[in-house]
């Protein structure tokens, strides 16, 4: 149950909002955890035990860490709840992968293979258990007190709007907000529009131009020209911005929906001018959670820069992984590691000091042929996908086939993608505008009254909610009508 789908927009929201907002406010968690459970249920089954016992286990191992102060006591409960953490998701997410590279091995030294059945993988298994593992390693730094109420952390590790495909939230970033937090209509107003700017980045933008990326993405290698190739990648490119950064809208919109405030996942990453400025723009939950758990733990860039270099490619290999099990997505994680390091040594130099065009298209460039790897389906699809876009092709280097693809409306979407990548659709968000009111509130006090800032921030006062209004109509008729809807995250 996605959603951007109708079964949630139109049955099970608002059920879920009629029924928290009747309920008293010591019944609220409880209530929330109900309608979790149930959209997990839902998507998973008879897997519901999945969620449900890292939920008991993290719980039980926060009070045994606030029961014992002896420091040996609370290093082995900690060692044994990330293993017991860690072993579930190897379980569901790597047996198989590790067991078919195993055969592959075996086979070659002539040794009989391995009994290798497929295993479900379950939905969200990656994030919640990274909530986990935020939870109880806090606890153990003592950053935040353990949680005794059972509903409440168990609402923090199985929220519906963060369940499935994040963002991550760490446990001290919510903690006040289970037991404190406020519902209002100005926030209630706030996140509905949220949700909606989500929304509309899913279904107008991520699902067209994912079709198209689809389409050629499944052309085999010899019929695969150049120009089709770029055209392939750009638009994924846009797709998976465009789908996850809206899928983290409306999970944003919807946490404050139901009086939560969750941090922000995205900042217009596409505009980063190096690797190590995308990496704070894109996927921001998932960036502070291996600098602060992994990448500062190893040492950091505290120990030299051979130990920085070694530290940012084990985390990238790390990040690739956790992605999928797939030597596709280490290989995009190493991507990212090996230039982060370069951008940490005498290159990084070079390219703070190059032109900003030439940044920016540096970042871009290799993001992109780094998003081949996260889309093909195999390291053989890859390399002739890349071969492809660099013109080492059989395929006519003309345009005709272009022209199969890039209709009118694909060119539109294109350019509205591009723009929409940028801060220029800012001005459609109540949270940018709140945040130039206060900036603005301190320039007029200097007497700069910026008139031209000020002139649009009353224009979208009322153009805003129309506008809004109107990617809900044109989404939820696309909704109807549409069975093209994949969510990419919930693969992870």
């Amino acid at each position: 149950m996605v959603f951007s789908s109708a079964i949630f927009i139109f049955l099970f929201l608002p059920l879920a909002l009629i029924t928290c907002f009747l309920t008293p406010s010591r019944w609220k968690n409880a209530t929330l955890l109900f309608f979790s459970f149930l959209y997990y249920a839902w998507g998973e089954d008879s897997y519901f035990a999945v969620i449900f016992f890292p939920i008991v286990v993290n719980w039980i191992a926060g009070l045994a860490l606030s029961g014992t102060e002896i420091r040996r006591q609370r290093g082995l409960i900690l060692a044994a709840t990330v293993v017991v953490d860690l072993g579930v998701l190897f379980y569901f997410k790597y047996a198989n992968f590790m067991i078919a590279n195993l055969n592959g091995v075996m086979h070659k030294l002539g040794f009989a293979y391995l009994k290798n059945d497929p295993i479900h993988l379950p939905l969200g298994i990656s994030f919640f258990t990274f909530h986990a593992l935020s939870y109880v390693i806090d606890v153990y730094r003592r950053v935040v007190p353990a949680q005794r109420n059972f509903f409440s952390f168990a609402l923090y590790i199985s929220f519906f709007p963060q369940l499935v495909a994040g963002p991550i939230i760490r446990y001290h970033d919510v903690a006040e907000q289970l037991s404190g937090r406020r519902e209002s209509i100005d926030k209630f107003s706030s996140g509905l529009e949220r949700f909606i700017l989500g929304l509309g980045k899913k279904m107008l933008i991520a699902n067209p131009l994912g079709a198209v990326a689809d389409q050629i993405f499944s052309l085999a290698g010899a019929d695969l020209s150049t120009p089709l190739a770029w055209l392939g990648i750009v638009s994924y490119t846009f797709q998976i911005y465009f789908d996850f950064s809206g899928y983290s809208d409306m999970a944003i919109g919807l946490g404050r929906m139901f009086g939560f405030e969750f941090l922000e996942n995205f900042n217009y990453p596409y505009v980063s001018r190096s690797i190590r400025e995308f990496w704070r723009r894109w996927h921001i939950s998932l960036s502070n959670w291996f600098r602060d758990y992994l990448y500062i733990p190893l040492g950091g860039n505290r120990a030299g820069p051979g130990r920085t270099y070694f530290n940012l490619i084990t985390v990238f290999f790390l990040c690739g992984l956790w992605h999928g099990a797939s030597w596709n997505f280490v290989v995009w994680g190493l991507i990212h590691g090996a230039f982060l390091a370069l951008e940490r040594g005498p290159a990084g130099r070079l390219i703070d000091r190059a032109p900003s065009v030439m940044r920016h298209a540096y970042v871009l460039l290799i993001v992109m042929c780094a998003w081949v790897f996260f889309r093909a389906d195999t390291l053989h699809h890859a390399t002739q996908f890349l071969a492809a876009m660099f013109g080492h092709t059989a395929a006519p280097t003309d345009f005709s086939a272009l022209r199969l693809h890039l209709d009118r409306k694909t060119m539109i979407l294109l350019v509205v993608a591009a723009v929409g990548a940028t801060p220029a659709l800012s001005l459609l968000s109540r949270d940018w505008h709140q945040r130039r009111g206060q900036v603005r509130g301190k320039v007029d006090r200097t007497g700069d009254r910026e008139t031209m800032k000020a002139f649009a921030d009353r224009i979208m006062i009322p153009v805003r909610p129309v506008v809004l209004a109107l990617i809900f109509i044109i989404s939820a008729t696309y909704l109807a009508g549409q069975s093209y809807n994949p969510f990419i995250y919930f693969r992870f």
